[in-house]
């Protein structure tokens, strides 16, 4: 069988599982591509470990690769489309992952004074887009991917929520959002009307100069600009500079520290902030939450008051 196929078809009984697969299904194809036009069965090993390595150093690329190549190959073989797997039987050294980033309130502040540097000519709305992007994901905690795919009427500023549909197995969740949050979103939405509406209000909200979806890929090349203007740098003993999508830790960061600063049960509303961000569990949460020095303190604070509490009733 040839190994476009299995692809095609492997592809498929993930999605009826209820999972979304994109990015899996970009890599596979690639794969696949890469291999040429052959029997997956006819796949050389070599061949595979080049694909697996790519160019340039060797990243944690290598272990997203490996493992979806895994699935492909399980599936394959339980099939009886394949015989064996070509993957390595030994995985090489990787660098350690990139810890999250917790952006400190000045470094926020930098980067929404940066996005005027983002003008272009031929996409006027560029700077002011992006500037409602950083505004959104650092007030929703939403993934930069649920934020690109939301359409105008996703945003329903008469009751302040933002309506994140299809995300991770299909499910749909409403983001609350607050007042200054909706209120830059109306203006925004006012300005994006001026540009191409090819759906309506279905049109996405976050639109290249066309009006079609702004592409992911744009969105993070125009954060790296934006970063080296915020004069935000690599942190010591990390390979990699802070990323956008640490918004969402630093969102999360930031939400528990307010909690602990208002006296609120933190443990207790845990799960309501899983919720939030569309966790399936509460140890996905929990892994956002880097200690931070000021989180740190603040825990440790909790902890001192409830001891002198407990020496209190002894």
């Amino acid at each position: 069988m040839k190994l476009i196929d299995v692809v095609t078809a492997y592809v498929t009984t993930q999605r009826s599982l209820g999972l979304r697969f994109v990015a899996a299904d970009r890599l596979l194809r690639q794969f696949a591509h890469q291999m040429g036009d052959v029997g997956i069965a006819d796949v050389r090993p070599d061949a595979v470990v080049q694909f697996l390595q790519g160019t340039g150093p060797l990243t944690n690329t290598w272990r997203l690769k490996y493992n979806v190549l895994s699935g492909l190959y399980r599936f394959a073989i339980s099939r009886g489309y394949s015989g064996s797997c070509p993957l390595p039987a030994n995985v090489p050294k990787l660098p350690p992952p990139q810890t999250p980033y917790v952006y400190s309130t000045d470094e926020l502040h930098r980067l929404i004074d940066a996005t005027p540097l983002l003008y272009n000519y031929r996409s006027p709305q560029q700077a002011s887009m992006y500037r409602t992007l950083i505004l959104l994901l650092y007030g929703s905690g939403l993934r930069v991917g649920e934020a690109l795919r939301l359409t105008i009427v996703d945003a329903d500023l008469n009751n302040r929520v933002i309506i994140v549909r299809d995300t991770k197995f299909f499910k749909t969740r409403l983001v609350p959002v607050g007042q200054r949050l909706s209120m830059e979103l109306a203006s925004h939405i006012e300005r994006r009307r001026g540009l191409p509406m090819p759906e309506g209000s279905d049109s996405r909200l976050f639109a290249s100069r066309t009006g079609q979806r702004w592409p992911y890929s744009q969105v993070i090349t125009l954060f790296q600009r934006l970063r080296q203007m915020a004069k935000i740098k690599c942190p010591e003993g990390e390979l990699h500079p802070p990323r956008l999508h640490d918004l969402r830790h630093t969102a999360a960061v930031h939400r528990v520290l307010a909690w602990y600063r208002d006296g609120k049960d933190v443990q207790r509303l845990l799960p309501q902030l899983a919720t939030y961000l569309g966790h399936a569990d509460i140890k996905s949460t929990q892994r956002y939450l880097s200690m931070t020095p000021e989180l740190l303190g603040e825990a440790s604070r909790r902890f001192a008051q409830y001891a002198q509490c407990g020496d209190g009733h002894e």
